[in-house]
């Protein structure tokens, strides 16, 4: 483990960069190239014509496909791929003539020589704003489809524009801290690096063996070909929970076993985009697995448990792993009895008459977690980088910075001219005029003051760098969404929308502008020239916002009841599991609020302990490194990462983490280790492969069978679920029977 992650820990001395050649990151430098063109062009008529018509294709089927129960999300990989030879004809039939515009002073060619790799990344970065999603639609949708509201079209519109272009502000204030550092490796971008090779430059096949295009291919083929086995013949193989199949009428075991809705154990899939549900896990380092396992097993096999069988929070009466909200009977929680129709608010007198809020034990646990993650974040951040950020800024801001630069800082220094720090405030301030009236217009719909807007930008503001050490070192993102619904929710109570519309400009503007920066890393390895890059990126994210909205502005519009489960059949794939997690959360912080949740006195006021338990995390572990120093493996105990493990669960299970755990570790540890050259060369290529073959057997899927409402064979092995059907019902004798249960005694 040692010799694979002694080169990500960023608790090294900047004065090592200035005597190497390359950088300081192994995986980096088995990655990157170090040499650079800077006389091709860039943002031609190809580049715009290929990223912009992807980046709306992408964006609609990516929107389309997040409202339905078996979820596909298309990466910009596709792109990748499909752009070359469309960018190589287009370099073959159109004319080199120059198009002269008066007007402004300008003229560019329609054909300035052979498609080349600077076009095809920026393209593609054109293209990945449609991959990426869009946060703020989620208000729009629960607001239409689960509080059967309307929405005035011109605020959800700016409500969908601002809250993704803030971020450019964060991006450009921290970009010297978290692009320029060569110890921000943002790990991601090495299969984005790897792919844009293997696909542009030129290669000799070695004796024996295949070229990396090649093998992309082979990958590609076999990918694209086995994925209509998981996905249309042999569904059942995305989730086989073997205790199911040997103790089926326990419902205990099928807690445990269920790889779907219970805890996992045993449970196995054969279908690479069950694994990569999270993300690549060949993108993540070692010591992030490690890291991630740890906090997984502690809180899914051992805190998990003992919560729920000794019923704590009377968990017992509700199904194990649920996003869901209940009454204490374990009945869904009919919101409809405590929310004010009229003033959208809630109606303290019949929420007191009714019920207070249940939620499943995993629920609370996450939410518990949650509070860890954050105060551990900033603890972890303060303690291990706090010196160095600090020698980074001096050194940043000298004239003399070029010193603290790898070989490729140095590379982008000497041949770009720097994006004008005034282009981000500029955006900023423009960006923070159109949210004021956002939130201020229309009646203020949104419920949410210009106050409460500037609050969440400072909160965006505050976590932005230490998350994005975080994540530019780990490949893990903490989220802001718990901190940001608490503190609305505390100053605003039982105001839903203003609780989303906060968490959306706080949570979503700090996100998008660690999208930003992953984004400029990836330009500073493939060395593009920094203002083609936030061309590309705004204009990009501009287009995509758009084309998210309308979107899902017609779903929700022409789909009689989407996202109602009440009202739909069993069998409609319109469910929003995604979103359903969006609306429990706007219903826990905005209509009920943290204090009748987690205030003195509440059922959940005990989670409140994982705030303190976060911030105390880190500083144990910097105590034994500073006592003994000479441990390598201390500094790299990660407690965000430990603690934001399951962050994503749900709407991710417990399958998707078996199978990521699975996956990484052969490939990054046993592959690593024992292949090192092989996995330098191929790994990052293979994981880029498996992406693009299974996103394309989707898309071709389902426009060829679910788009007729066909999506598996009727036989056993054509089920969806992973027959363990006990898991989604209570233990406790007196809780609530649904459907399907047996009675207990």
């Amino acid at each position: 483990m040692a010799a694979s992650v002694s080169d990500n820990n960023p608790q090294k001395s900047n004065d090592e960069v200035e005597n190497k050649d390359d950088s300081p990151i192994e995986q980096v430098r088995m990655t990157v190239p170090t040499t650079d063109d800077p006389s091709l062009p860039c943002l031609t008529i190809r580049t715009w014509i290929i990223g912009v018509f992807s980046c709306v294709l992408l964006s609609f089927v990516n929107q389309f496909f997040s409202y339905r129960t078996n979820q596909l999300s298309i990466s910009s990989v596709c792109v990748q791929i499909l752009a070359l030879p469309i960018g190589r004809w287009m370099a073959r039939v159109l004319p080199p003539a120059i198009i002269r515009i008066p007007l402004l002073n300008w003229s560019f060619s329609l054909n300035p020589g052979p498609f080349n790799m600077k076009e095809h990344v920026l393209l593609t970065i054109i293209a990945s704003a449609g991959a990426g999603g869009d946060y703020a639609v989620g208000i729009v949708t629960i607001v239409k489809a689960f509080y059967h509201r309307g929405i005035n079209v011109m605020a959800a519109i700016l409500l969908t524009q601002t809250t993704q272009l803030l971020g450019f502000g964060w991006a450009g204030l921290f970009r010297k801290f978290l692009v320029d550092s060569p110890y921000m490796w943002w790990p991601a971008n090495l299969i984005q690096v790897s792919l844009f090779r293997a696909l542009n430059e030129e290669e000799r096949r070695p004796k024996g063996g295949v070229t990396r295009l090649q093998f992309f291919l082979i990958c590609m083929a076999c990918s694209f070909c086995y994925y209509v086995v998981p996905n249309y013949f042999f569904p059942t193989i995305t989730c086989i929970s073997i205790l199911c199949f040997i103790w089926k009428d326990s419902i205990t075991i099928h807690q445990i076993g269920s790889g779907m809705s219970g805890l996992g154990v045993g449970a196995i899939a054969f279908d690479w985009a069950t694994a990569a549900m999270i993300c690549s896990p060949i993108a993540a380092p070692i010591f992030v697995l490690f890291n991630v396992l740890a906090g997984y097993v502690i809180l899914v096999y051992i805190i998990m448990p003992l919560c729920y069988w000794n019923n704590l929070y009377d968990g017992r009466r509700f199904t194990l792993l649920s996003s869901h909200l209940f009454e204490r009977s374990g009945k869904p929680y009919d919101l409809s009895r405590v929310l004010d129709t009229k003033t959208f608010t809630l109606n303290v007198e019949e929420y007191e008459n009714y019920s207070r809020i249940y939620i499943s034990t995993f629920f609370a646990m996450a939410y518990g977690i949650g509070f860890a993650t954050l105060t551990a974040t900033l603890s972890h951040v303060f303690l291990f980088d706090g010196q160095y950020m600090l020698k980074l800024w001096r050194q940043a801001t000298s004239k003399a910075n070029v010193n603290f630069l790898d070989v490729h800082g140095r590379i982008m220094k000497a041949n770009y001219a720097a994006v004008p720090q005034w282009w981000f405030h500029l955006l900023l301030v423009v960006v923070t005029a159109l949210s004021i009236y956002t939130c201020e217009g229309f009646g203020r719909a949104l419920q949410l003051p210009y106050w409460g807007l500037f609050l969440a930008m400072a909160m965006a503001f505050v976590f932005t760098l230490p998350v994005g050490i975080i994540t530019a070192t780990t490949n893990t993102t903490p989220g802001l969404n718990i901190i940001t619904e608490m503190v609305i929710g505390y100053i605003m109570p039982g105001k839903p929308l203003a609780n989303v519309v906060f968490k959306t400009y706080g949570y979503m503007s700090m996100s998008q502008a660690i999208t930003f920066l992953s984004d400029f890393k990836l330009g500073y390895y493939m060395k593009i020239p920094p203002r083609s890059m936030f061309i590309a990126q705004l204009v990009g994210s501009v287009i995509a916002n758009a084309s998210y909205f309308w979107t899902a502005w017609w779903l929700l519009t022409d789909v009689p009841h989407i996202c109602d489960t009440n009202q739909l059949p069993d069998d409609t794939p319109w469910t929003c599991p995604s979103d359903s997690v969006f609306f429990s959360a706007s219903v826990i912080w905005g209509v009920v609020g943290p204090a009748r949740m987690f205030g003195p006195g509440s059922i959940y006021a005990g989670l409140n302990y994982f705030f303190l338990l976060g911030l105390l995390a880190p500083a144990v572990v910097y105590l034994f490194h500073r006592l003994f120093p000479e441990k390598k493996w201390i500094p790299l105990i990660n407690f965000p990462v430990i603690f934001g493990s399951s962050g994503s669960m749900p709407p991710n299970k417990a399958i998707n983490y078996n199978c990521w755990f699975i996956v990484g570790f052969v490939v990054n540890y046993w592959v690593f280790k024992h292949h090192k050259q092989w996995w330098g060369r191929y790994a990052y290529v293979m994981s880029a492969a498996l992406d693009a073959g299974t996103s394309f057997m989707g898309v071709v899927a389902f426009f060829a069978l679910g788009n007729y409402n066909i999506y598996s064979i009727n036989w056993w092995g054509g089920v969806t679920e992973d027959y363990c059907p006990l898991a989604k019902c209570p233990t406790e004798p007196d809780a609530y029977i649904p459907k399907g249960c047996p009675e207990l005694h």
